[in-house]
């Protein structure tokens, strides 16, 4: 793009100078009908020079809206995975069964408080002196439906899986499983749309161009995702500028 930009603001500089000599030695007769034609292709020069700039910064800021209603999808499957990983120690990778988990699950609300028992054995050892020893009771005090925790009266995380924006009729790619780290079983999750469906309709070249973009105000690769599959991390791939939260 800026190959172009800059090509084009040379030719035109080159056209005018041409109109000029033309004006200085051209003859009189071929002078008008000349004229016309350069000051024609600098006009049309001119306009797609600025058109190119002008593409750019309108994909830019319909990139930028359009990022920003993906990631707070893609914010409630997070809040969604959490929610499942403390209720079942796993991640969901179906999200038929995500919703359905979201409709039914409860948190357990529980209370922690110290107490002390009597030592059977240490009282034994001492010759019948009574000796304690501290323990932790857990109490359940009840249960908080997940649905309520995460969303309250909104239905929204029925239609969490659909891409918000972009290609109609897609869907987040999810994947959950376990990785290996330090000898234990991690449970790890991935929810991600490739930024190409996320713009679809929009300059395929700027699509490009974004998808090799590497910058620490920018989304970097090819897809806007969160979690990940090869490491321990529920964080999102957008920074800061894209949301109040990761």
């Amino acid at each position: 793009m800026l190959t172009l930009i800059i090509g084009a603001v040379v030719v035109i500089f080159l056209t005018i100078g041409i109109v000029k000599a033309i004006d200085k030695f051209l003859p009189s007769k071929f002078k008008s009908l000349v004229m016309i034609v350069l000051w024609v292709l600098i006009g049309f020069l001119g306009y797609a020079t600025f058109m190119s700039v002008y593409g750019e910064i309108k994909f830019n800021k319909l990139k930028v809206e359009r990022y920003k209603i993906v990631i707070e999808s893609l914010k409630d499957i997070r809040d969604s995975q959490l929610a499942h990983r403390t209720v079942t120690g796993k991640f969901q990778d179906n999200w038929e069964n995500l919703v359905k988990f979201i409709d039914t699950a409860e948190y357990t609300i529980t209370q922690r408080r110290d107490s002390s028992i009597l030592d059977v054995e240490l009282t034994r050892r001492f010759g019948g002196v009574e000796t304690f020893k501290d323990i932790i009771i857990i109490d359940t005090l009840g249960f908080v439906p997940v649905k309520d925790s995460l969303f309250g009266a909104d239905p929204r995380y029925k239609a969490m899986m659909n891409v918000p924006v972009g290609k109609a009729d897609e869907k987040f790619e999810l994947q959950a499983g376990f990785i290996e780290q330090n000898g234990f079983q991690i449970a790890v999750f991935e929810a991600k749309v490739l930024k190409a469906l996320i713009l679809d309709g929009e300059d395929k070249e700027l699509i490009i161009k974004e998808n090799q973009i590497v910058s620490v105000e920018a989304v970097n690769g090819d897809a806007l995702k969160v979690g990940s599959m090869q490491e321990v991390n529920t964080n999102g791939n957008w920074p800061k500028n894209y949301s109040s939260e990761q």
